[in-house]
């Protein structure tokens, strides 16, 4: 350990030198790092003189990484990413069990929400917390234990558990039904206001996609109501603004609890499925696996423990 503690430059000078290459800037690092320009500057010359390299070209009042720094602070960086996840790892584990699940909104509200006080009975030792995004996000980079995903369940980097079946079908709510007239065939939806999900980064199956599956075609050009977030899709259902496509897994809850219904009954069961992801040949912590695990075992809502606003 002596002999390795005299081949590394001291652990500071490779903060300075992370912070002051990310920046590009002397002035930025000092003022991230609360210290003076003239610190942060002796402390990049002094990692300079150890390694025996120049790291930065200074030119007036601007910096740059070398060749030779740019390939030295991407190790560094990497190396201290590291030592950042475990630290951060061992620090959770004292400070209680904590695991985080990245997944969109729309899941968080209408899939997991109302599980949750399921959950918490079950693992009353488990801090979950939520983290939703509009994209599949890197889990390793992110700090993130566990992710949803859609897919044929092979996603790279990752291994997979499934998690629920897709199947969708379309929803309304009982009020829309009742002021429009019911739908007979395929055909009427051209004389309703269509939902649509123009998802940008996530891809998923619209109305077209649906009618082909069902051997039909909208047969006009529909405006309807376009919304990019598919929490929001459900709220305008469940507003009586048209008729969306249910993700069964998110829907089924509110049409058992008659805050939906679906005015033509046939789901459409693509071949995919959401997964629960990890980082591939991870070593999951018990309380990673617990969550990971109760997930699976829980496809099917609970009993509602309270009551939305009519």
């Amino acid at each position: 350990m002596i002999q390795l503690r005299n081949q590394l430059p001291p652990l500071n000078a490779l903060v300075v030198f992370e912070v002051a290459g990310r920046l590009a800037s002397f002035t930025q690092a000092a003022r991230e790092l609360n210290m003076t320009q003239a610190a942060v500057s002796y402390a990049v010359r002094q990692l300079e003189e150890a390694l025996g390299s120049a790291l930065f070209q200074r030119e007036r009042q601007r910096v740059h990484l070398t060749e030779e720094g740019r390939r030295y602070h991407q190790d560094v960086t990497l190396a201290l990413e590291h030592l950042r996840r475990s630290t951060e790892a061992l620090q959770s584990r004292r400070r209680g069990r904590y695991v985080t699940l990245s997944c969109s909104t729309a899941f968080a509200s209408w899939w997991m929400l109302p599980r949750l006080a399921s959950f918490r009975r079950d693992n009353p030792g488990i801090d979950l917390r939520l983290q939703t995004t509009d994209r599949d996000i890197d889990l390793i980079a992110e700090g993130v234990s566990l992710g949803i995903r859609r897919g044929n369940g092979r996603y790279l980097g990752y291994d997979a558990v499934e998690l629920v079946e897709e199947a969708i079908i379309p929803i309304c709510s009982p009020a829309y039904l009742a002021r429009t007239g019911p739908i007979r065939s395929l055909a009427d939806l051209a004389r309703h206001r269509l939902i649509h999900l123009d998802e940008p980064y996530r891809p998923r199956p619209g109305w077209d996609d649906y009618l082909r599956a069902a051997g039909a075609r909208l047969g006009k050009d529909d405006p309807g109501l376009h919304m990019n977030d598919y929490a929001l899709v459900i709220g305008a259902a469940l507003e009586g603004q048209g008729i969306a496509l249910g993700w069964r897994h998110q829907t089924d809850h509110l049409v058992a609890r008659g805050l939906l219904t679906h005015p033509w009954d046939w789901p459409w069961v693509t071949g995919l499925a959401f997964h629960i992801v990890w980082p591939h040949g991870a070593e999951l912590m018990p309380e990673v696996l617990a969550v990971r695990d109760w997930l699976a075992a829980n496809p099917s809502i609970p009993a509602p423990d309270y009551e939305l606003a009519g």
